[in-house]
């Protein structure tokens, strides 16, 4: 064999002698090398990785509870561990399916709270009750606690059905007394419980045409003050009372959850009362009776009333009122000059300090916490805290 032919064939001979060099080297190696660690830095807790040698993924499929994106936390994150001896909530109603729904959801899921407190008003539209339960589930996760009671909007079905929200979002907490969506109570934990939920509907028609009957000695009037007695004999650090209506207000409405009903929880030293259908935001100072008020009279004001105006809020010596109807729809106008102004302390609405958001709060044996946190674009704030002595 002559010229390249020749010159070809010497260089395959050399190949194959390097090659088999090489074979011989590999097999003295101590094995192939661990594979990389995988990139992205630590996994954040409630999220998970697939090992190295997963599969490749199925077409698009939800992520369960408990996962999360690289870029965005996943709608079904779990809340944030809480911190020993407390409990984390949050609370808003007049909700409905509008971008303003959305960011509110959001805020809330940003917070990552044990439960939400839902305070009426729900989808506004009859039959559209599945899209609204399908927001909140995508925004904050199938299995979180959105703890529903109904508003007016969907107590005689023209707007919805609050049967049909409580079909979709499910009561989420052990123990509870009561018909859940009308009337219950929760102690949470339920294992040495440090707040008592009680959601009661005072105020707004339901199916048959009729106002469920908070007066004074009625039966649900009789429930709500063993309600509020039994988380004193039981020793629950906290009272905190969810409902739709409100009575005083510097917004649209008048006390349409009654005045006895409102004296009641007063009296009885409910810690915190919230209500909705105001679409405003509005936190009173602590309200109590006694001798300077031997009862609370809507529009009108007596300093007398006022429990808390020269120094810090201290359990026991009043009850505040907050109205958070700031979950979504438009808000309505607030009134600097109405009569029962001076019993808050501050207020906001469509025409002053404009704000959607949520009500968040903590609760430990020794102190109940609570600020406003505006949705994205807004900015009005709200803090407060009443401690025990």
């Amino acid at each position: 064999m002559t010229g390249p032919s020749k010159q070809r064939g010497w260089a395959g001979l050399i190949r194959a002698a390097v090659l088999g060099l090489a074979l011989l080297l590999t097999g003295c190696q101590p094995g192939p090398p661990a594979p990389p660690p995988s990139s992205g830095g630590p996994v954040s807790p409630g999220t998970s990785r697939p090992p190295a040698t997963a599969e490749p993924s199925s077409p698009a499929v939800p992520s369960p509870p408990g996962t999360s994106s690289p870029t965005r936390p996943s709608p079904a994150e779990p809340p944030a561990s809480p911190e020993p001896g407390s409990v984390h909530f949050t609370a808003q109603g007049d909700i409905g399916l509008s971008t303003g729904a959305r960011d509110v959801l959001d805020t809330i899921r940003g917070l990552r709270p044990e439960l939400n407190l839902a305070l009426g008003d729900f989808s506004y539209e009859a039959g559209r009750e599945q899209d609204f339960c399908d927001m909140v589930t995508g925004k904050l996760g199938g299995g979180f606690p959105y703890q529903v009671v109904t508003g007016n909007h969907e107590s005689d079905g023209h707007d919805g059905d609050i049967a049909n929200i409580v079909n979709c979002l499910p009561n989420r907490l052990s123990g509870l007394q009561g018909e859940y969506g009308i009337q219950w109570y929760a102690d949470y934990p339920e294992r040495n419980p440090l707040v008592r939920f009680i959601m009661v509907s005072p105020g707004i028609e339901f199916h048959d045409g009729n106002t469920l009957d908070y007066s004074r000695g009625s039966e649900r009037w009789q429930w709500t003050a063993a309600a509020l007695d039994g988380a004193k004999s039981k020793h629950i650090p906290w009272t905190v009372v969810g409902m739709h209506t409100p009575c005083l207000s510097v917004g649209k409405y008048g006390c349409q959850a009654g005045r006895d009903f409102t004296n009641l929880l007063i009296d009885k030293k409910a810690d915190l009362v919230l209500t909705g259908h105001d679409h405003i935001y509005q936190r009173s100072h602590q309200l109590g009776a006694g001798q300077g008020c031997p009862a609370l009279v809507p529009d009108t004001f007596s300093g007398g009333c006022l429990a808390d105006s020269n120094g810090p809020m201290v359990q026991g010596a009043g009850t505040v009122f907050a109205t958070v109807g700031t979950g979504g729809v438009g808000l309505y106008e607030v009134h600097d000059q109405d009569p029962e102004a001076p019993y808050f302390a501050t207020w906001s609405g469509k025409n002053r300090d404009a704000a959607l958001g949520t009500l968040d709060v903590t609760a430990t044996a020794d102190r109940l916490s609570a600020r406003f946190v505006p949705a994205a674009g807004y900015s009005f704030t709200d803090t407060f805290e009443i401690g025990r002595k």
